[in-house]
């Protein structure tokens, strides 16, 4: 993606970005969009740490990470306290690196109560290691537990990803109010990056109505990008592939870097990028 990384190789970076992925509702789009807006960064020139947070390891098979080379991961950060080379992987994305989701993480809620600083386990080991990283996205677990509270404990901001229905809209309001009392308890620094809607069909009225309600509610903070619903952002993931090596061609691939281009607007103050329609950088093809 030459006409993408043209228009960024001036600006500098002063130190990593966290952001923290969350919803506690499941079925969202959140996993796809960590998974994608990764991609979109790194395929932008951006040095970018993927870090799997959900047992499910949903984000890791999207990035063609097999189980078998899953034995170091997220799990071994945590309860060890820090990063290591066999914990973080290279993915088929050029500049995109992953923690993946070890086979353990599912019982680490459990194991990370007698730990001391429990929820500041994440945050310490990502401290200590100084990672040369400009971006680190973190695909947090569809619920509040001890993992999503390390991940907004080591984050500097969160990204909602919003599907456009009521009970999604609900859940923002629960979403809303862990957050508060993270960054009342936890991490002061913590806020809300954005908030992207995805699922979105211009056909529906009520994907219309709920779309209206959120930017009304949120203002500014939700993104002018939306994500369509879209068959070959769905079938990615069978393939080992985030959708933007997939398919680039298509609307979700195309709205991905269109939502790449506004979290580097917002976190960098850098100007709006072009979609592209070549994707054969992104594999280093």
């Amino acid at each position: 993606m030459p006409e993408i990384r043209d228009q960024l190789a001036e600006s500098t970076q002063a130190q990593t970005i966290v952001i923290a992925i969350a919803n506690q509702k499941g079925g969202v789009g959140k996993t796809t969009t960590a998974v994608n807006l990764a991609t979109a960064l790194a395929a932008c020139g951006k040095r970018v740490l993927l870090i799997d947070l959900d047992p499910q390891g949903n984000a890791s098979t999207g990035l063609g990470i097999a189980r078998a080379d899953r034995a170091h991961g997220a799990y071994q950060v945590l309860i060890e306290g820090k990063l290591s080379a066999e914990t973080i992987h290279q993915s088929l994305v050029p500049n995109l690196d992953i923690i993946p989701a070890s086979p353990d993480l599912i019982g680490a809620d459990i194991e990370l109560i007698e730990l001391d600083r429990r929820e500041y386990r994440l945050r310490d080991a990502l401290t200590e290691a100084g990672l040369a990283h400009d971006f680190v996205l973190i695909d947090c677990p569809p619920s509040l537990s001890l993992l999503t509270l390390n991940a907004m404990v080591a984050a500097a901001s969160v990204l909602v990803p919003l599907q456009c229905e009521f009970f999604a809209l609900e859940g923002l309001s629960q979403l809303v109010k862990t957050i508060d009392r993270v960054k009342m308890h936890l991490n002061p620094e913590l806020q809300i990056q954005g908030v992207v809607l995805t699922m979105f069909d211009r056909r529906s009225s009520l994907n219309e109505q709920v779309a209206a309600d959120v930017r009304e509610h949120f203002g500014a903070k939700v993104y002018e990008t939306t994500i369509p619903r879209n068959v070959r952002v769905a079938e990615a993931p069978s393939y080992g592939k985030p959708a933007l090596l997939y398919d680039i061609r298509c609307p979700g691939s195309q709205a991905y870097v269109m939502l790449a281009s506004e979290v580097l607007r917002r976190e960098l103050g850098q100007g709006a990028l072009a979609p592209t329609t070549d994707g054969q950088e992104l594999t280093g093809a």
